[in-house]
């Protein structure tokens, strides 16, 4: 209420159209019922906001006179839409956030298969399927994400848990994080995570010298 007073209307005469108001300092004003901005005629002991200026020979008045519970409201809802697009923003900046971290996730982890392959300690061919797995992980939460818009053919869960399982929960983690699906469903992010320990496990086996062909 910047550059408003507060008081409360002492006299009014409802005849004549005009009263006074008395400030917190203990001053009276006059106002006119033409500066009393309600739906409704003003009564004695309102409680009103006003501004201070002058009338047309350089008197004092109350101008824009206002219902001081009306204006309270009003700074309510505005405080409250602010405090709402802040957390929105604090929830949007955070969401960014996680998208920046989850993609240094993935670039890190196709970055250390790579340090391997070049020391000799993993095949190229794993890298490379790895890379393929992923693209084509996100490719299928992108349909299916399209199809869920669209109220078309899904694509399973379990085929999207397998892709990740085989390989390809980098691409996964990616859609997730950037098409913001299947990102909420708490049962959906659990087997999520349960498939990316199974590769990673599996990738750990082979990497200790481990052969695969040997679990067939």
């Amino acid at each position: 209420m910047a550059n408003k007073q507060q008081g409360r209307i002492i006299k009014w005469q409802d005849d004549k159209g005009f009263g006074f108001i008395e400030t917190k300092d203990g001053e009276s004003l006059f106002f006119h019922v033409s500066e009393f901005k309600a739906p409704r005629r003003p009564v004695i002991g309102d409680e009103v906001v006003f501004t201070v200026g002058r009338d047309n020979q350089g008197r004092l008045q109350a101008k824009q006179v206002q219902e001081l519970g009306f204006v309270q409201q009003q700074m309510a809802q505005k405080n409250q839409q602010i405090r709402k697009r802040n957390s929105q923003k604090g929830k949007q900046a955070e969401f960014e956030e996680g998208q920046k971290k989850r993609l240094f996730l993935g670039i890190g982890f196709y970055g250390v298969l790579i340090l391997l392959a070049a020391m000799n300690k993993l095949s190229w061919l794993v890298v490379g399927w790895y890379v393929v797995l992923g693209l084509i992980t996100y490719i299928m939460y992108a349909k299916d994400k399209a199809a869920a818009q669209s109220n078309a053919w899904r694509t399973p869960e379990m085929t999207l848990h397998i892709l990740s399982a085989l390989g390809g929960w980098v691409g996964a983690m990616v859609a997730q994080t950037y098409l913001r699906h299947k990102s909420q469903k708490p049962d959906f992010r659990m087997a999520y995570y349960l498939t990316v320990v199974i590769n990673l496990s599996g990738l750990l086996f082979v990497l200790a010298g481990g052969d695969l062909k040997g679990l067939l």
